[in-house]
């Protein structure tokens, strides 16, 4: 399946977010900056951290794992999936491993 991104919306406050599915060039080229910039304030602090600590040998970790972090925070954060940019949503799911809410 090539890239994708879920959007999803929070149905108390109708706060809408993008969440792209997969591997994550953005933490590859900018480190904990991705996570900074979409108020994932636990991720970016975690990721500065240990790119400290492993002086950036962790973003070789969570380029591969940043994405489905973020899905599961959102879902914790009681969003659902509002529409899927590319395939279905059980392509998505299965591809995640986990169940996406959904309306």
């Amino acid at each position: 399946m090539a890239y994708t991104k879920l959007v999803m919306e929070n149905p108390y406050n109708g706060q809408i977010k993008e969440a792209p599915v997969g591997f994550s060039w953005t933490v590859l080229f900018f480190a904990f900056f991705p996570p900074l910039f979409r108020g994932d304030w636990k991720w970016a602090i975690i990721m500065f951290l240990l790119t400290m600590i492993t002086m950036g040998l962790s973003g070789l970790l969570f380029m591969f794992i940043y994405n489905k972090l973020y899905i599961k925070d959102l879902i914790g954060d009681d969003f659902i999936v509002k529409s899927v940019g590319m395939g279905t949503l059980d392509q998505v799911s299965q591809k995640l491993g986990i169940n996406l809410p959904v309306r």
